[in-house]
C-alpha cells in the first residue's frame, strides 16, 4: 500500500468514512466530517502506523491529505531506533 493510499484510509478510518468519499483535496476545515474527535483519532491511528508519537511540530503540519501522505513518507525514511512500541 503507498502512502498516498494509507493515508487516505487512516483519513477514512478517523472520520467514519468509506474511502471513496474522501477527497483528493481533503482539508480540515472543508472536509466535513474531519472535525476535532476525528483529528484526534486520526492522530491516535497515525502513531500506531509509525510507531512512535508524533511530536508536536508534526502534529501541527496534520492538516490536509497532502500533509498526512508526506508525514508517512518522511516516517518511512526516519531510522527504527526513533520507533517506539506501538500505542494500544
Amino acid at each position: 500500500m503507498t502512502e498516498a493510499s494509507t493515508a487516505k484510509q487512516l483519513l477514512a478510518d478517523a472520520t467514519n468514512s468509506d474511502v471513496a468519499a474522501v477527497p483528493a483535496d481533503a482539508r480540515i476545515g472543508s472536509f466535513e466530517r474531519w472535525y476535532s474527535l476525528a483529528h484526534m483519532r486520526l492522530l491516535l491511528s497515525m502513531e500506531q502506523r509509525i510507531g512512535r508519537e508524533l511530536d508536536p511540530d508534526e502534529v501541527v503540519q496534520i492538516e490536509s491529505l497532502e500533509t498526512i501522505i508526506a508525514l508517512l513518507q518522511a516516517c518511512d525514511r526516519v531510522p527504527t531506533d526513533r520507533a517506539i512500541a506501538p500505542v494500544d
